[in-house]
């Protein structure tokens, strides 16, 4: 069985940043793709908008040149990718100033009556400028939905300044704030077995949960975003934002339904039942680590400092581990450990629930040890669910025991391309759906929690512990989980 390709209803579609990084790595690709599948239908159209004084053929090469960085040649067709890359156009526009906004309203003016989209891929400080020019030039209609990429903010303070900004000239209902690890498709499964299947839902508690561990593990380093990731650090830039999305999706309750404000109210409750974590417990709750140079791949990288060229010291971490736990009745007593960090052995995102051991093992010492059960959802790469079991080994000679895992591949069980994150959430931009988006009080919400670990370590003075580029960070992010008894699962595969 195969999924059927949906088409949206015609849209224009303008990329404030579009000759940016984003827009060509990940924007343009996907949207493509989308064209090449046949669910963008005519006369839509993708603007793209930046600075730069370029023409709409000059425009049309660096986005033909960008596909073939980063799509596939079997998928660049020729007919296909002519038709999107006729949909292109663009036009300079100085977010801060009038220059450009007249000729941009006149070349949308004629599509009033469809869906414009307008996605902000520049830095945040741009935002307030950007959203109130769409409101000086008339260029908010009815049906446009104006996209945030994050980072919103760097605390809580700044983020409401955006979200002000942006709610003077939009209602809620119009903003899209983006999160791409929403979009994946595993974290979509992650639902589909909490909600569509009976299996796990009497055992998705304290009472059979021993423990839940997020990961979000990069190979790389800064790659030329040091300026950016020195003002942020991995608990801004992972933590905060895409690894709490995903606590939510573990921890919430089931929604009403599969609708935007039912899904997101259900998470606003995971976040907002957090225990705090601050100056009295930020000591042995978290750890922060920061890279030096070592070995990834038998290939020598450099380390944090070197990387940002020319700054002698800092105190930004490349990595931090925490302990956090979600104090309602369903989860009471049952830690979430986290962790996310650069140069680390392997690039692996995945979600582990560990099971509780089995209350009385009736096979003696003969069949050796009863590993827990463990539910692993890998999200990147090579997208699949495993649930580890124990079974017997086969043959005669007594019970033995083994952990096998039930394996579900998704490229071997599907056999496609499993779509980007990206392509899916912009098409669900352009039918108006929300559920995979954040609310504006659920950003502020993961700011009230992590605003203090993050005043707590200002306060507190002390610098990120230094681990060496391909280990898993500092020796303290192994003891923060091991003196509970624990351990940090790595699965082999």
């Amino acid at each position: 069985m195969t999924s059927r390709i949906l088409a949206v209803d015609p849209f224009d579609l303008v990329v404030f940043g579009g000759t940016g990084d984003l827009a060509y790595r990940k924007l343009f690709p996907s949207l493509y793709r989308r064209d090449r599948d046949g669910q963008i239908t005519d006369p839509s159209r993708i603007i793209g908008v930046s600075r730069r004084q370029l023409s709409r053929d000059e425009f049309r090469k660096e986005v033909s040149e960008a596909l073939e960085t980063h799509v596939t040649a079997e998928e660049r067709e020729g007919d296909k990718l002519r038709r999107f890359l006729d949909r292109l156009d663009y036009h300079a526009v100085d977010a801060d100033h009038d220059e450009g906004w007249e000729e941009l309203r006149a070349s949308i003016a004629d599509g009033l009556d469809r869906v414009r989209a307008i996605y902000l891929a520049t830095s945040p400080n741009l935002f307030d400028a950007i959203a109130h020019g769409l409101a000086k030039f008339d260029l908010i209609t009815p049906k446009t939905r104006v996209v945030l990429e994050k980072p919103l903010g760097h605390d809580l303070a700044s983020a409401q300044e955006i979200n002000n900004a942006v709610g003077d000239v939009l209602p809620e209902s119009q903003i899209y704030r983006i999160d791409h690890y929403l979009g994946k498709e595993t974290v979509q499964n992650l639902m589909a077995l909490r909600f569509a299947n009976v299996l796990f839902e009497p055992v998705w508690n304290s009472a059979h949960v021993d423990h839940v561990q997020i990961m979000v593990a990069e190979k790389i380093g800064v790659e030329g975003r040091g300026g950016y990731y020195d003002t942020a650090g991995a608990l801004r830039d992972m933590m905060q934002n895409h690894i709490l999305q995903l606590l939510c999706l573990v921890a919430m309750e089931p929604p009403s339904a599969m609708e935007a404000d039912a899904l997101r109210d259900e998470k606003l409750k995971v976040l907002r039942a957090l225990k705090p974590i601050d100056d009295s417990n930020v000591r042995t709750l978290t750890v922060r680590g920061q890279y030096r140079s070592g070995v990834i791949d038998g290939k020598s990288v450099p380390g944090y400092l070197e990387e940002l060229d020319g700054v002698d010291e800092s105190t930004t971490e490349t990595f931090v581990a925490l302990k956090a736990e979600v104090q309602t009745w369903r989860w009471a007593g049952v830690p979430f450990y986290l962790r996310s960090g650069k140069r680390l052995p392997t690039q692996v995102s995945e979600i582990v629930i560990q099971f509780r051991q089995v209350p009385l093992s009736i096979f003696g010492s003969a069949g050796g040890f009863l590993a827990q059960n463990a539910l692993v959802i890998r999200l990147q790469p090579d997208e699949g669910v495993k649930l580890y079991l124990m079974i017997k080994d086969p043959g005669p000679g007594g019970m033995r025991f083994r952990e096998v895992p039930l394996n579900l591949s998704f490229a071997e069980t599907f056999k496609g391309r499993n779509p980007d994150a990206y392509e899916r959430l912009l098409m669900d931009v352009i039918r108006g759906n929300q559920a995979l988006f954040m609310r504006r009080d659920e950003v502020e919400a993961a700011w009230v929690w992590a605003d203090p670990i993050l005043e707590a370590w200002s306060r507190l003075g002390q610098p990120p512990a230094p681990y060496t580029a391909g280990t898993w960070g500092p020796s303290s992010a192994v003891a923060l989980i091991e003196r509970d008894g624990r351990t940090w699962r790595e699965d082999p595969s």
